[in-house]
């Protein structure tokens, strides 16, 4: 009789399909180009960024962006998606636990703040582009956007929940019109040189006039 092998765990991880070289090499250069690419994004704007800086930051040919890249506007696309990400995780643990839900709401909005003005030109490319893209990438976008505004409406049916806001509310319009504060806000930090200081306390005030006809009597 054979003698029954046991498969090691050394087994198990050779027998797993490796990356070669020329994939581990293109997934490098990707991240180069999206590195140098959210950098001049978030320096100059979408329209200053051109593709020939972007490669040029990147160490790297026009020839390779296009490798990887369709063009200008799928790169763009993709340092959304990983700025949206980052964006969805700071309103996330932004937002107390605990407290009314207009503090709650404007700790999450507070935060999306301190991530965003750092990089105040790429928020300015996003929303503009927002306004002037195929109706395919218009629809990318709002996926993108979804959990954030998903978080906003998680926090609004907490106080639902609590007795603090009445039952009958629309969440998902309320969680929208609370993002379209958060993005209209800009405007004063682009134009008006507003930081945090003011941005916070404004922000404030406005979701304390949407929720003053929502509170439970």
């Amino acid at each position: 009789m054979r003698d029954t092998v046991i498969p090691t765990a050394a087994d198990t991880v050779s027998s797993e399909p490796r990356m070669n070289r020329r994939q581990a090499a293109k997934i490098r250069t990707r991240g180069k180009v999206l590195d140098a690419a959210r950098n001049l994004f978030a320096e100059r704007g979408y329209d200053a960024a051109t593709i020939r800086d972007i490669a040029k930051a990147a160490g790297m040919s026009t020839g390779a962006v296009f490798a990887n890249f369709q063009d200008k506007a799928e790169l763009f696309e993709t340092v959304l998606a990983d700025e949206m990400g980052d964006l969805l995780l700071a309103v996330q643990t932004g937002a107390p636990k605990d407290g009314t839900v207009a503090e709650r709401l404007t700790g999450a909005l507070a935060a999306g703040y301190h991530r965003s003005l750092d990089q105040l030109p790429l928020m300015q490319a996003t929303i503009a582009r927002s306004w002037f893209q195929p109706d395919d990438a218009d629809q990318r976008s709002r996926v993108f956007v979804k959990p954030i505004i998903e978080t906003l409406v998680a926090i609004l049916r907490d106080g639902v929940g609590s007795g603090e806001l009445r039952q009958d509310l629309d969440l998902p319009l309320l969680g929208r019109m609370i993002w379209e504060i958060y993005v209209s806000n800009f405007r004063f930090a682009a134009y008006d040189g507003w930081d945090i200081t003011q941005l916070e306390p404004h922000a404030r005030k406005q979701v304390d006039m949407i929720l003053a006809g929502q509170l439970a009597k």
